[in-house]
């Protein structure tokens, strides 16, 4: 199975992060990112995509590293195509027509280096993704951007990456 597309939106009424994967064989799984999970999952991607560049790996000035980081960030997100919309077609749902609420991780690397993404509910089957570096990326990009639309007080930045321009949230009053 090949993966097709992927999408994460906030949503406001369940107050988590909806990710969906649909592959090339017309499969689709949907899963719940909680903040939590999502403050469990970004140092992970965080760390993949410094480790999946020999570039990063092998600087031992953890300033260069960071911009290191940016630069690849910044090379990997531009290649990656964010302008076509998410396929809403009806596909089949291997995992159940409900979204999975995920909850634990695990990461490491296939057998050609590459880093993977275990995204499992507790009990029961998940998905693992095999990442390359415009898809690590560009999920950090979803995150970023599905995060900001969130109330949660999270700043997901890569190191040296420049901050994403957030849509320019309405000011609220506290008292």
């Amino acid at each position: 199975m090949k993966l097709h597309q992927l999408k994460i939106d906030f949503n406001a009424e369940q107050d988590r992060l909806l990710m969906l994967v649909s592959t090339d064989d017309g499969a689709e799984v949907r899963m719940w990112l909680t903040r939590r999970f999502v403050k469990l999952l970004w140092p992970l991607l965080v760390k993949l995509a410094e480790e999946a560049s020999p570039r990063i790996k092998v600087q031992a000035n953890v300033e260069a590293r960071k911009a290191l980081l940016g630069i690849e960030h910044q090379k990997a997100v531009q290649k990656a195509d964010f302008s076509k919309p998410f396929q809403e077609t009806p596909r089949s749902t291997p995992l159940g027509a409900e979204p999975l609420l995920l909850a634990r991780i695990q990461t490491g690397n296939d057998p050609k280096g590459l880093p993977v993404v275990s995204l499992h509910p507790t009990n029961g089957q998940g998905i693992t993704l095999t990442l390359d570096e415009v898809l690590l990326h560009s999920v950090c990009r979803l995150l970023q951007a599905a995060v900001s639309k969130s109330d949660w007080d999270i700043d997901l930045r890569l190191p040296g990456a420049e901050a994403e321009p957030a849509e320019q949230a309405e000011p609220r009053t506290l008292n």
